[in-house]
């Protein structure tokens, strides 16, 4: 049934957690998808149909169990190559998650393709894992990293661009939306810069591909990452997007099982893409959940997501800005559905705590956005997150709830 067909109640239905109660039996109002997102029965139950029915290894085994595997698995490579419009199923790498696909590009490549005295250009409101695989690849590279500022309004100052590059920059490494802020940035606008001046490019989509599509060619992309607990699939499964022509360049990020085709003591022959950069087991119920999750998005449609999300977001914008306590921190025209603020006199973890006892899971903490913050002055905000599934009721439920502890602290 197309979601056109179908009430927001039924969609909600799709999840069970959501019906949960919490609290002293008060109803889930869940606002930190952010952080990672529900998930509805079809990928509950692609995963427990693995297990039930054909758990077994992939690739190597000639038996019934070992082909359906493989043939589930491969099969959910080739939804994600369609969901990213990828040229080559070959150019998708399974993960643990985003952070292990920068960690990988960071080693592999970096080994491959950056020398001693190269740069890398990254942003002051990157999430902590596309900033530390860069100096972890300093123990071994002498590169430099460099960083676009933020603005007050939290966008990116592009007028810093030009200041920065030198013949020196050989990558550009951004998210495409901020975990900690919202911002989304002008991804194609920001890769034509950086094609123009000759340098690679990785984006951090994975708080982006929950909320829009992403079209790799169009972008003209190295590399693109994300996590499938983010996109209402399991946790420790995710993506690494590549051009084929720099991961078969690229060397090995671990060694093991099927990544070789021959090993002796004196050398071993590495596998063709993508079994060159999935070494060992792997998570073969997350992808095959991956898969379940994509095909639930396709369903659910990205104009009813980025229609109902933009509408919680503006509802909740709206109501935040009416208390005094309240400051906004992030401000940008381009948003997700992510609210981050803090309230005058009280820590962001206590407000957390109150809202807690009300039903209300919000973020409260750095965000693993250190930067962030230290430009802003703070250790912390409270961040609600937005999903399709969300409802306008739980927007002000949540507002009414943070009024009261606010109430709670004044008195």
């Amino acid at each position: 049934m197309n979601v056109a067909t179908r009430s927001l109640e039924q969609i909600r239905a799709d999840f069970p957690i959501l019906q949960r109660r919490v609290r002293d039996n008060k109803p889930l109002v869940y606002l930190d998808n952010a952080a990672t997102t529900q998930k509805p029965q079809s990928v509950i139950e692609a995963l427990t149909r693995f297990y039930s029915h054909y758990n077994s290894n992939i690739h190597r085994g000639v038996h019934a169990l070992s082909e359906a595997a493989t043939e589930a698995y491969e099969t959910a490579r080739k939804k994600v190559q369609t969901f990213l419009n990828a040229a080559h199923s070959h150019e998708i790498i399974f993960t643990r998650g985003t952070t292990e696909s920068i960690n990988l590009v960071a080693l592999s490549f970096g080994s491959r393709f950056l020398e001693d005295g190269d740069e890398v250009l990254l942003t002051q409101m990157e999430h902590h894992a596309n900033i530390v695989p860069w100096q972890l690849l300093q123990r071994f590279k002498n590169i430099k990293i460099k960083v676009i500022p933020i603005t007050e309004e939290g966008t990116l100052d592009l007028n810093a661009l030009d200041t920065l590059l030198t013949e020196k920059t050989r990558l550009l490494a951004f998210t495409h939306v901020s975990n900690a802020l919202g911002t989304v940035n002008p991804v194609k606008k920001l890769i034509r810069w950086a094609k123009e001046n000759g340098l690679y490019v990785l984006v951090d989509g994975a708080q982006a591909v929950p909320h829009l599509p992403v079209d790799v060619q169009d972008l003209q992309v190295d590399f693109y990452v994300f996590s499938g607990h983010k996109i209402y699939g399991p946790t420790g499964i995710g993506v690494l997007y590549g051009k084929t022509e720099l991961l078969e360049a690229m060397p090995p990020y671990q060694g093991g099982g099927d990544m070789i085709k021959r090993v002796t003591f004196e050398k071993t022959l590495f596998n063709d893409l993508p079994m060159k950069f999935e070494a060992g087991t792997p998570n073969i119920a997350g992808a095959i959940g991956l898969g379940a999750a994509i095909d639930y998005i396709q369903q659910v449609g990205y104009d009813f997501i980025q229609q109902q999300e933009q509408q919680l977001l503006d509802h909740a914008t709206r109501l935040l800005s009416e208390i005094p306590e309240i400051k906004i921190i992030g401000t940008a025209k381009e948003k997700a559905a992510v609210v981050s603020f803090v309230c005058e006199g009280v820590h962001p973890h206590d407000i957390g705590t109150l809202l807690d006892l009300e039903g209300v899971a919000v973020r409260a903490g750095h965000h693993c956005a250190q930067p962030v913050m230290d430009f802003y002055g703070l250790s912390a905000t409270v961040r609600a997150s937005f999903a399709f599934y969300n409802t306008m009721e739980e927007v002000e439920y949540f507002v009414q709830a943070l009024k009261k502890a606010i109430r709670f602290f004044k008195r």
